[in-house]
Protein backbone atom coordinates (compact mmCIF):
# COMPACT_ATOMS: atom_id res chain seq x y z
CA UNK A 1 0.00 0.00 0.00
CA UNK A 2 1.29 3.47 -0.86
CA UNK A 3 1.54 6.08 1.86
CA UNK A 4 2.61 9.68 1.90
CA UNK A 5 5.35 10.98 4.19
CA UNK A 6 6.69 14.51 4.28
CA UNK A 7 10.29 14.96 3.15
CA UNK A 8 12.05 18.12 4.27
CA UNK A 9 15.23 19.70 2.91
CA UNK A 10 17.32 21.94 5.17
CA UNK A 11 20.35 24.10 4.45
CA UNK A 12 22.78 22.77 7.05
CA UNK A 13 20.47 22.64 10.09
CA UNK A 14 18.72 19.31 9.46
CA UNK A 15 20.05 17.69 12.66
CA UNK A 16 18.97 20.69 14.77
CA UNK A 17 15.49 20.81 13.24
CA UNK A 18 14.85 17.07 13.44
CA UNK A 19 16.12 16.97 17.03
CA UNK A 20 13.63 19.72 17.88
CA UNK A 21 10.78 17.82 16.17
CA UNK A 22 11.84 14.69 18.06
CA UNK A 23 11.67 16.58 21.37
CA UNK A 24 8.13 17.67 20.51
CA UNK A 25 6.74 14.47 19.00
CA UNK A 26 8.81 11.76 20.70
CA UNK A 27 9.48 8.48 18.90
CA UNK A 28 12.69 7.30 17.27
CA UNK A 29 15.07 9.62 15.39
CA UNK A 30 17.80 8.38 13.06
CA UNK A 31 20.40 10.87 11.75
CA UNK A 32 23.02 9.80 9.20
CA UNK A 33 25.91 12.13 8.32
CA UNK A 34 27.20 12.11 4.75
CA UNK A 35 30.73 11.46 6.07
CA UNK A 36 29.55 8.18 7.62
CA UNK A 37 28.39 6.76 4.28
CA UNK A 38 30.10 5.41 1.14
CA UNK A 39 28.67 8.45 -0.69
CA UNK A 40 31.16 10.79 1.03
CA UNK A 41 33.65 10.41 -1.83
CA UNK A 42 31.10 11.95 -4.21
CA UNK A 43 31.09 15.26 -2.27
CA UNK A 44 33.65 17.78 -1.06
CA UNK A 45 34.85 17.37 2.57
CA UNK A 46 33.00 20.53 3.73
CA UNK A 47 29.70 18.67 3.19
CA UNK A 48 30.67 15.55 5.17
CA UNK A 49 29.13 16.82 8.44
CA UNK A 50 25.76 17.44 6.77
CA UNK A 51 22.88 15.01 7.26
CA UNK A 52 22.31 12.82 4.19
CA UNK A 53 19.31 11.01 5.66
CA UNK A 54 17.11 11.54 8.68
CA UNK A 55 13.94 9.74 9.73
CA UNK A 56 11.66 10.48 12.67
CA UNK A 57 9.09 7.76 13.43
CA UNK A 58 6.48 8.17 16.15
CA UNK A 59 3.18 6.32 16.09
CA UNK A 60 1.58 6.90 12.68
CA UNK A 61 3.83 9.91 11.92
CA UNK A 62 6.98 9.52 9.82
CA UNK A 63 9.07 12.50 8.68
CA UNK A 64 12.13 12.13 6.45
CA UNK A 65 14.68 14.84 5.75
CA UNK A 66 18.15 15.74 4.52
CA UNK A 67 20.50 18.69 4.31
CA UNK A 68 20.77 20.32 0.90
CA UNK A 69 23.65 18.78 -1.04
CA UNK A 70 23.22 20.26 -4.55
CA UNK A 71 24.75 23.71 -4.01
CA UNK A 72 26.43 25.58 -5.56
CA UNK A 73 24.82 24.15 -8.73
CA UNK A 74 21.32 24.46 -7.28
CA UNK A 75 20.67 26.71 -4.29
CA UNK A 76 17.87 25.92 -1.82
CA UNK A 77 14.83 28.20 -1.91
CA UNK A 78 12.48 27.92 1.02
CA UNK A 79 8.95 27.93 -0.38
CA UNK A 80 5.45 27.75 0.95
CA UNK A 81 4.26 24.89 -1.25
CA UNK A 82 4.66 22.11 1.28
CA UNK A 83 3.39 21.46 4.78
CA UNK A 84 3.13 18.78 7.39
CA UNK A 85 -0.53 17.96 7.99
CA UNK A 86 -1.35 16.65 11.46
CA UNK A 87 -4.80 15.13 11.95
CA UNK A 88 -6.04 14.23 15.42
CA UNK A 89 -9.24 13.12 17.04
CA UNK A 90 -9.16 15.04 20.28
CA UNK A 91 -8.45 18.72 20.79
CA UNK A 92 -6.19 18.06 23.81
CA UNK A 93 -3.98 15.69 21.80
CA UNK A 94 -3.56 18.32 19.08
CA UNK A 95 -3.00 21.17 21.53
CA UNK A 96 -0.03 19.54 23.27
CA UNK A 97 1.92 19.00 20.04
CA UNK A 98 0.75 22.29 18.50
CA UNK A 99 2.09 24.27 21.45
CA UNK A 100 5.47 22.52 21.41
CA UNK A 101 6.04 22.86 17.67
CA UNK A 102 4.86 26.48 17.49
CA UNK A 103 7.48 27.65 20.01
CA UNK A 104 9.41 30.55 18.42
CA UNK A 105 7.37 30.26 15.21
CA UNK A 106 6.74 33.08 12.72
CA UNK A 107 4.01 35.18 14.33
CA UNK A 108 2.79 37.01 11.21
CA UNK A 109 1.30 33.79 9.73
CA UNK A 110 0.30 32.11 12.99
CA UNK A 111 -3.27 30.81 13.45
CA UNK A 112 -3.88 29.34 16.88
CA UNK A 113 -6.11 26.28 17.16
CA UNK A 114 -9.70 27.43 16.74
CA UNK A 115 -13.07 25.89 15.93
CA UNK A 116 -14.44 26.02 12.40
CA UNK A 117 -17.59 24.33 11.06
CA UNK A 118 -15.63 21.16 10.19
CA UNK A 119 -13.66 21.00 13.47
CA UNK A 120 -10.55 22.45 15.06
CA UNK A 121 -7.95 24.06 12.77
CA UNK A 122 -4.64 25.86 13.24
CA UNK A 123 -1.45 26.52 11.30
CA UNK A 124 1.94 28.18 11.50
CA UNK A 125 5.45 28.26 10.02
CA UNK A 126 7.91 26.99 12.61
CA UNK A 127 11.28 28.54 13.44
CA UNK A 128 12.83 26.53 10.57
CA UNK A 129 10.34 27.83 7.98
CA UNK A 130 8.32 24.60 7.76
CA UNK A 131 4.55 24.99 7.55
CA UNK A 132 2.43 22.89 9.93
CA UNK A 133 -1.36 22.47 9.55
CA UNK A 134 -3.48 20.91 12.30
CA UNK A 135 -7.05 19.59 11.99
CA UNK A 136 -9.18 17.70 14.48
CA UNK A 137 -12.45 17.46 16.35
CA UNK A 138 -13.96 20.60 17.90
CA UNK A 139 -12.98 21.50 21.48
CA UNK A 140 -16.29 20.23 22.68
Amino acid sequence: MLRCNPFLLFDGNCAEAMTFYHSCLGGELTLTKLGDTPMKDMFPPEKHKRIINSVLKTGAIEISSTDWMASPDFEPILGNMSAIFIIGEGYEELKIVFDKLSKDCEKDRFQDLHDLPFGTYGQFYDKYGVQWIFKGDKKG
